[in-house]
């Protein structure tokens, strides 16, 4: 990685399963990203004035209870209203292998399911760079 990049991770709503975000995390910090942990019970709101103030690269949400549209939505839409189209967006954990067209046709970079090898993970992160 030519320069360092900052990305924000986090949870959104009352999801309070952080574990497989806190080792992605670990992961990204190993090959040199600054990793800026949002922590839990995030709005899309507070994770957009994040993104502005701590001048992120990437957004990285993670999510298990089957709410990514509900809160993806709303989140992409604040990014997208703004001056952040440089401001990537990554959407992982449980999310079904067919919503992975929808999350992208709607905004996501990236989307991670289940069973996702680390190497994929950090390969098509350090790809949204090219």
């Amino acid at each position: 990685m030519a320069q360092q990049k900052r990305i924000i991770v986090g949870k959104m709503g009352l999801d309070s399963h952080d574990n497989g975000l806190r080792i992605i995390a670990k992961w990204l910090m190993d090959i040199g990203y600054e990793v800026i942990y949002a922590g839990l019970y995030n709005t899309s709101e507070r994770l957009v004035q994040m993104a502005v103030q701590e001048d992120a690269d990437v957004l990285g949400i993670s999510f298990l209870g089957g709410e990514h549209f509900y809160y993806t939505r709303e989140l992409i839409q604040r990014l997208s209203h703004g001056d952040m189209d440089h401001i990537k967006i990554v959407f992982g954990g449980v999310i079904p292998p067919d919503d992975v067209v929808a999350l992208k046709r709607a905004g996501a970079d990236a989307v991670f399911v289940p069973g996702t090898t680390r190497q994929t993970i950090l390969d098509t992160m350090e790809g949204l760079f090219d």
